[in-house]
């Protein structure tokens, strides 16, 4: 096995969603009953813990939880620290009762999370009427940031890093001239299609159609979509002419999709973003549909980094598994957020975190955590994995790939 084989493992723990009833928030973030008479605070993790695309949560929550249970485990923390998440399924609708469970916990003083942007949309006002950190680790939708979410960072490069290089290298790298465009309806699906859609013809291809087929029901509970377009839409893709199709969504309906193209006879290109990159995308359209598929990430190969041996080693110790696509980077947001905590003195409050946290200045595995005035990232990569053998493996940077 190579190392994206590993890293791109399934993590076989069963994760229930959580109640989702909530009450009203608190300011404090704190309480003292601890051993040693430490203060406890609670760092919490918001994303879809159950349901079709479940697995991109679980690699976060992990990672949040390693990272609070080793800066704990060292000792030096003038305070002490607790884990908890709530189950958002990675929808809209999910997302508000999750987000006002965390913020009725008067310990929790932060969240890493939402995962994914429809949910970071849905949770954004509450988190800001609370006065409660929310720093995403993956949600990529550029408008995140310009609602007035004044709690919300994103820890992550928004689909602007990601669709046009994607465009790039399926155009000028890989010689695909004749795009067909699927988005599955969502926030995310929406704004990654954009954002790609508008480097197409810049690049030298042309759209030859688009599409949108809604998230189904199979994958999201109470989602409107129905298994039955996939093969509609396959036969869309293939009487238009395209030799390649990108698909703008995550990787459960990515998979039926998939499976119903090459199904058809349809033997194009295939390729989609961060809600696909990972092995349940091929688990779900079978090795022989996936075999070939791009996926551009904003997450790095962690298994690939020398910095990120001893997480790699650590994570699978703990989770009987690798770990997944942004499991490090929720590591990293998790002890960005704590290094912030042990620089501030006294009760640390709600509000007090989210003020010194807009000065943060972290140099994580996987990035540097540094924030712009418009809270996002000041430095914007994406990368590039493949499907080979079965397995994805990593390519490289988009950015060099595509100069």
């Amino acid at each position: 096995m190579e190392i994206r084989t590993i890293v791109r493992a399934a993590v076989p723990i069963a994760v229930g969603a959580l109640a989702l009833a909530g009450c009203g928030g608190s300011s404090s973030g704190g309480n003292n009953a601890s051993s040693g008479g430490k203060k406890t605070y609670t760092i919490a993790y918001q994303g879809p813990l159950s349901g079709g695309n479940a697995q991109l949560g679980i690699n976060m929550a992990n990672g949040v939880q390693l990272a609070i249970d080793q800066a704990n485990a060292k000792g030096d923390l003038p305070f002490t620290l607790k884990f908890d998440k709530a189950d958002d399924q990675g929808s809209a609708d999910g997302s508000p009762p999750a987000a006002r469970k965390l913020v009725g916990e008067s310990n929790v003083i932060a969240v890493v999370g939402p995962a994914f942007s429809g949910a970071s949309n849905a949770a954004g006002p509450i988190y800001k009427a609370a006065n409660l950190l929310a720093a995403t680790p993956s949600a990529t939708l550029p408008d995140l940031t310009s609602h007035g979410f004044t709690t919300f960072y994103r820890a992550v490069a928004t689909d602007f890093a990601q669709g046009p290089p994607d465009a790039d290298y399926l155009i000028k790298k890989a010689g695909k001239k004749k795009i067909f465009l699927i988005d599955d309806t969502t926030d995310y699906g929406k704004g990654l299609a954009n954002a790609f859609k508008k480097e197409v013809s810049q690049a030298g291809g042309t759209l030859a159609g688009s599409d949108s087929a809604p998230q189904t029901s199979t994958c999201i509970p109470g989602a409107t979509g129905s298994t039955s377009q996939y093969p509609s839409e396959a036969s869309k893709v293939k009487s238009s002419g395209a030799d390649a199709v990108f698909y703008a969504g995550y990787y459960c309906d990515f998979g039926l999709l998939a499976k119903a193209l090459r199904g058809a006879g349809y033997n194009g290109q295939l390729m989609s973003g961060d809600g696909s990159d990972d092995s349940k995308y091929v688990q779900g359209a079978g090795k022989a549909a996936a075999e070939g598929t791009l996926l551009s990430c904003q997450c790095s190969d962690i298994a690939s980094n020398p910095k990120g041996t001893q997480f790699v080693s650590d994570y699978t110790s703990k989770f009987g598994s690798a770990p997944g696509a942004y499991s490090a980077e929720a590591f990293d947001v998790t002890n960005a957020v704590i290094t912030v905590m042990k620089g501030m003195s006294g009760t640390i409050t709600r509000s007090a975190l989210v003020s010194a946290f807009a000065n943060v200045n972290y140099q994580g595995l996987t990035k540097l955590i540094q924030f712009g005035s418009n809270h996002e990232l000041q430095k914007q990569t994406a990368f590039l994995y493949k499907v080979q053998g079965g397995t994805i493996k990593y390519l490289g940077d988009l950015t060099q790939l595509t100069s």
